[in-house]
């Protein structure tokens, strides 16, 4: 069944219904228009509260003040971090040329601990070479030699540690 069957077997509207629906909004005349008002209200387009556009705007980089002062702010900080980058570089620089091999290449004990950490390692591959050239070297061995050279390194570390503060500082 339709709206419209739906709607034809309902009740009948009231012939006052009828007269309101068919009564429609009244007709507009017309614009209205009333030349007596004064312009006086309106802008002046030549006064100076009226700001103008250069015709380049659009092209120009920057085109409002806030725009410019977030510029300036931006190139300070980078300025600044380039500064602090430089500073720190200078002061790694410095550090490494102070605390390097070659400030204390004169030192005794940094000379004793190169001279005595390459005869162990070389003792150390020349004899596990042997080893395994007899087919005698295994993990136990290994294992044995790693235990004394840790044992040798903390020893030469205090002994070291001792001789640096007492007799030969670093420079």
């Amino acid at each position: 069944m339709s709206y419209a069957d739906a709607a034809a077997n309902g009740p009948k509207q009231s012939p006052e219904d009828v007269s309101v629906l068919a009564t429609r909004a009244p007709t507009v005349g017309g614009v209205y228009k009333d030349e007596t008002e004064s312009t006086a209200s309106l802008i002046d387009v030549d006064s100076n509260h009226v700001n103008t556009v250069e015709p380049e705007f659009l092209e120009q980089d920057v085109k409002t003040t806030t725009q410019a002062e977030r510029i300036e702010r931006e190139a300070a900080e980078e300025k600044k971090k380039g500064s602090e980058a430089d500073a720190r570089k200078k002061a790694k620089a410095r550090k490494a040329k102070s605390s390097g091999l070659r400030a204390n290449s004169t030192n005794p004990v940094y000379i004793a601990n190169a001279v005595v950490t390459t005869l162990v390692g070389a003792g150390l591959g020349v004899g596990a070479y042997r080893k395994h050239a007899q087919g005698k070297l295994s993990w136990e061995l290994v294992g044995l030699s790693a235990g004394a050279v840790s044992a040798f390194g903390v020893v030469d570390y205090f002994v070291s540690k001792w001789f640096l503060q007492n007799k030969y500082p670093p420079k």
